[in-house]
């Protein structure tokens, strides 16, 4: 017959919780023959030097061979309780655990098996009271309720007490064993960057295929179709007037489109930007801006090809704004480097009221800067001026 499911899960987690507690017992007594060992081999004396000998000698070798014994004890988490405890340990915190958490917990759990085998002697009483006799003065069947109850509260007390202790084993070698916290935290930091740097290159590797496909494929299409149409309009003379209009506002689509196209290709990656630099790159932009576009840029060195694109796309979306919202005259832009930081200035003389909530371009820029760890500043009081502020670090 088979046990319900909570007895049955209450029953597992009692064994394995004892096998643990076992097992790190074993690994004191083990302890405790290592730190008996000096004992043995050095002459004991009554002075207090020599007694103060005999207790530095047992406690300096369990100090020495800690490494060992906490290799032992990760091997034993990771086998019996699942839980992998990774290195390096702080020599100090390791002797500390070996030295004084671990034997107390197995002290603790010696106690906690004397109280079950108590409590099991007590539990059984009805079976084994009659072999031993009855005292006369003590009804029997009192005797037998009152020691099966103590012995039904010391098994309770024991099972508790096994898996508090368990519990409490994994919390301090997992604090004491481990790593140092600040240090593990800063490694988790470094590899984190680490990946999304390379999250980043990846993204910025695929926008360049993108674009050299668009440029390669689909511009190419359009283009020879634009001059096939082109062709068709000059040489076909004797077409009837709707199919003239027909071939006309299908090449002026075509024109329009590979314009559109052109824009796209350089809004996400021109090739200028990987020849000449950001430099080269910004100074076409504000070339082709449909308002005056002041442009100072001062790199005395060129930061990383990730963060060009960055700073690229920021200037091209901030100017792409300012054409279809702000109403601006002019506008201004400043690109400068001081250090390791990359500092990239937009200010026009619009109307602002420029607001990242409204769900405008200016969420996906502080996407885009946020992704190399880069800072984005926004001020655009109503009637303006509007003045972006976007710092970036130039290596990543």
């Amino acid at each position: 017959m088979r046990l319900p499911t909570a007895p049955r899960a209450a029953l597992e987690r009692l064994r394995r919780d004892a096998v643990f507690g076992l097992a790190g017992i074993a690994v004191q007594f083990l302890a405790l023959l290592v730190m008996s060992v000096p004992w043995l081999i050095y002459d004991q004396a009554a002075s207090l030097p020599a007694v103060l000998l005999n207790v530095a000698l047992p406690v300096g070798a369990l100090a020495a061979l800690s490494p060992a014994f906490t290799r032992t004890q990760r091997r034993r988490f990771a086998a019996l309780r699942g839980v992998d405890i990774p290195g390096p340990a702080r020599w100090g915190w390791q002797v500390r655990y070996n030295l004084l958490a671990a034997p107390a917990i197995a002290c603790g759990g010696l106690l906690a098996w004397i109280l079950a085998v108590v409590g099991l002697e007590g539990a059984t009483v009805f079976l084994w009271r009659p072999l031993v006799g009855r005292p006369k003065f003590v009804p029997a069947a009192m005797v037998e309720a009152y020691l099966t109850a103590l012995g039904l509260a010391l098994l309770a007390l024991a099972y508790w007490l096994i898996g508090a202790l368990s519990r409490l084993d994994v919390r301090l070698a997992t604090a004491m064993l481990g790593p140092d916290p600040a240090k593990e935290l800063e490694r988790r930091v470094e590899d984190l960057t680490e990946r999304r740097a390379g999250t980043v290159d990846a993204a910025d590797a695929e926008r360049r295929r993108i674009e050299r496909d668009l440029h390669d494929g689909a511009q190419q299409r359009l283009v020879s179709m634009a001059v096939n149409l082109g062709l068709a309009k000059a040489t076909l003379g004797d077409l009837p007037e709707e199919a003239r209009k027909v071939i006309d506002e299908a090449h002026r689509e075509a024109k329009e489109a590979i314009e559109e196209l052109n824009n796209l290709v350089r809004g996400l990656h021109p090739a200028v930007l990987d020849d000449r630099g950001l430099d080269a790159a910004l100074s076409g932009l504000a070339a082709r801006a449909t308002l005056p576009v002041r442009l100072r840029v001062d790199l005395p060195e060129r930061p990383a090809p990730t963060v060009e694109a960055v700073a690229y796309f920021v200037v091209s979306e901030s100017l792409a704004n300012v054409t279809k919202h702000a109403r601006a005259t002019e506008a201004e832009v400043t690109v400068v480097r001081t250090g390791d930081i990359l500092r990239v200035v937009i200010a026009d003389d619009g109307v602002g009221g420029a607001d990242p909530g409204r769900g405008s371009g200016l969420t996906g820029l502080v996407g885009r800067v946020g992704s190399v760890d880069g800072t984005f500043d926004l001020s655009s009081p109503r009637g303006g001026p509007t003045v972006i502020t976007v710092e970036l670090p130039c290596v990543l």
